[in-house]
């Protein structure tokens, strides 16, 4: 009978079945030739994630273990390739990764249902938690499992946080640094993962206008081990509580309730929601009538799907549909040229403000004429309401607080026209290297 490390032994030297021969590159391998070729090229993953699901199989069985350890990995990537199926479908290394599943489920005899696993393995639970305690009572900082960095593994790299912020009339800057004016009126979700999820609502700002702003702000996290219960935190305009909608201001009743929080910095104006169990920082104002949000949050959890969830929708991860956004840019020039050509008929403005006189206002809290300088002057033309320059100046205080990276804290109109080339530049480069894969698998394949 043959050992854990034997048998792990034996399975790198695994190979693909093909008429009846072995020698061939196993699955394995070729999964990670795919995973070291696309790190070369990171850019080329776009809306399809299929190299996020190569790359953490690679990283959970770098280390050869117990057979049942592998047959938990391979779950774990079954389960991950099947969630980006959508997105995928057609893609070369989608179904190369789908036949090499296939392939390494029959030769290591794993069955496809049973427990997965995660490419980050969190602290085992205590064995025995203390009696339950009521919300007003003291309690420690609870176990390492609900403090996110404390749960990671040893000798790993520190969390990569991510910034989305929501905004104005309303402006959206995604967590991968994209910054949009959009539509969106109604009900649209921001964020939506296994630990929680957020939805806004945006109303007109002036009837008839295509401005909307948002009005209603829901947040639900979800129970997580002994950590916290499922909450909800709700606000709309005028109503920014300091407590969630059952009236507590923590976790509930937990062990580590305490890492979930609701701190009022203003009352009425300012809540900070704290969820260490999941490196989360949550800010929510009210500027004038409307709600602003910011999030700052750790990557895996921004990518923490549920099963079947194609996050198409979700306004953090990919910005507002093509058919929301506005070219604000455009809605300037438009404003500038007004101007310039009868100033006496600007002097007073659709709502009160003309372009040099909204550039003049927003100067006074946004001397830098980056995004949120322009989104300011956007937002001043199109409602004239003057809340609208402390909405922009606070989502940049926010961008200064939550943002990991003081270079990214301005946008500015050259980076948002760069990213629009670096993504057409992006989509040639994928086109090159799935016909280069294509000639990979070929030749290993003969």
């Amino acid at each position: 009978m043959q050992s854990p490390r034997e048998r792990s032994t034996v399975r790198a030297r695994a190979g693909w079945m093909v008429m009846g021969e072995r020698g061939r590159p196993s699955a394995l391998e070729v999964c990670r030739v795919l995973a070291v070729l696309f790190s070369l090229f990171p850019s080329v993953s776009l809306q399809c994630k299929i190299l996020k699901c190569n790359s953490e199989f690679w990283a959970s069985t770098s280390n050869a273990g117990p057979e049942e350890e592998f047959c938990t990995a391979l779950r774990a990537y079954n389960s991950c390739v099947r969630r980006t199926a959508r997105t995928c479908r057609g893609d070369l290394t989608y179904h190369s990764a789908q036949h090499g599943i296939e392939d390494l489920m029959s030769q290591h005899n794993c069955s496809k249902e049973g427990p997965t696993s995660h490419p980050r393995t969190r602290t085992p639970l205590p064995p025995a938690p203390p009696p339950v305690m009521t919300d007003s009572q003291e309690r420690s900082d609870g176990p390492e499992v609900c403090h996110y960095e404390r749960s990671l593994p040893r000798n790993t790299a520190p969390p990569n946080y991510t910034h989305c912020g929501f905004f104005g009339d309303p402006h959206l800057r995604t967590f991968g640094d994209d910054f949009q004016t959009c539509k969106v009126e109604g009900a649209w979700p921001l964020i939506h993962n296994k630990y929680l999820s957020v939805q806004v609502t945006n109303t007109p700002v002036v009837p008839g206008s295509f401005a909307t702003a948002t009005s209603k702000l829901t947040i639900i996290f979800k129970n997580f081990q002994e950590c916290v219960d499922q909450k909800m935190y709700h606000a709309e305009t005028d109503e920014l509580p300091a407590a969630f909608a059952d009236g507590s201001k923590n976790g509930g009743d937990r062990y580590g309730a305490n890492t979930l929080r609701v701190v009022e910095k203003v009352p009425g104006q300012h809540v900070e929601i704290q969820a260490r169990y999941i490196g989360t920082t949550i800010v929510v104002r009210q500027v004038g009538r409307y709600l602003t949000f910011a999030v700052r949050m750790p990557e895996e959890v921004v990518n923490s799907v549920e099963e079947g969830d194609n996050q198409d929708l979700y306004l953090c991860l990919h910005g507002c549909p093509a058919n929301q956004r506005i070219d604000f840019r455009n809605f300037r020039a438009r404003a500038a040229e007004a101007h310039s050509v009868s100033r006496t008929r600007s002097s007073t403005g659709a709502h009160g403000f003309t372009y040099q006189s909204a550039k003049t206002k927003c100067k006074e809290r946004l001397p830098v004429e980056d995004l949120y300088f322009h989104s300011c002057v956007f937002d001043l033309l199109s409602s004239g309401d003057i809340n609208f320059t402390m909405a922009a100046y606070y989502a940049f205080e926010d961008v200064k607080m939550l943002h990991s990276n003081s270079k990214r804290y301005h946008i500015f109109e050259k980076d948002a026209e760069m990213n629009s080339a670096e993504q057409k530049g992006r989509n040639l480069l994928s086109v090159f290297l799935v016909n280069l894969l294509a000639v990979l698998l070929w030749t290993v394949c003969l």
